[in-house]
């Protein structure tokens, strides 16, 4: 994929709006150019030197929760057909968080079913690396996705989330997202059935 300006982002660069939604501010050219500090989070499309990092936290997320349903771990090769069914424009896109150089979190809007009546439906997901989790990372990450699409062919975006994760349905919460139903005890992982939570937000909200 193209690269495309990275954005970067702070904590302080994120305002929340009264119904309790996020929206990036962009305070001044300066400001989403000048070099990263420590504190800084450069947001920008993936590229494939992203995809160990990506593949990274895809292993330690299924290794250590229910929130990805994967059952082993998978390679860069073995994720390589994913990462190439994103591009640089349309409505199936992958971006990264990077801090200082390192992969920390990502987001991707993709494909959600192959019938054609799906056409202008997304499925969206977020993954973080733990160390960074609770820092305003995955408000930024979706912020940005969503400025990506704001004019792309899209009408409906639909996340499932695995329960219980009430940081998540928070996260999703703040940016739009509304609950539509829980698919109960749907999947078995570790010897548990899992349920999940959907949530939408339709492309205008």
């Amino acid at each position: 994929m193209a690269r495309r300006p990275a954005l970067l982002i702070r904590r302080s660069d994120l305002a929340e709006a009264e119904d309790g939604r996020y929206r990036v501010v962009m305070k001044s050219e300066t400001s989403v150019s000048a070099s990263p500090g420590p504190d800084r989070v450069e947001i920008a499309p993936a590229v494939e030197d992203d995809l160990p990092g990506i593949v990274e936290i895809f292993n330690y997320t299924a290794a250590n929760s229910i929130a990805n349903f994967a059952t082993r771990p998978v390679s860069v090769a073995e994720r390589r057909d994913w990462f190439e069914q994103f591009s640089s424009t349309g409505p199936y896109r992958l971006l990264v968080a990077r801090r200082g150089g390192l992969v920390v979190g990502y987001t991707s809007s993709q494909r959600y079913r192959d019938h054609e009546a799906f056409s202008e439906t997304i499925e969206v997901s977020i993954a973080l690396h733990v160390s960074c989790r609770g820092q305003g990372v995955g408000t930024a990450l979706y912020c940005e996705l969503f400025g990506c699409l704001a004019h792309e062919p899209f009408h409906v975006a639909l996340a499932g989330i695995a329960m219980p994760n009430e940081a998540s349905v928070a996260l999703h919460r703040k940016l739009g997202f509304t609950e539509v139903g829980t698919f109960f005890e749907y999947a078995a992982k570790d010897g548990q059935y899992v349920s999940s939570l959907w949530m939408q937000r339709l492309r205008d909200a």
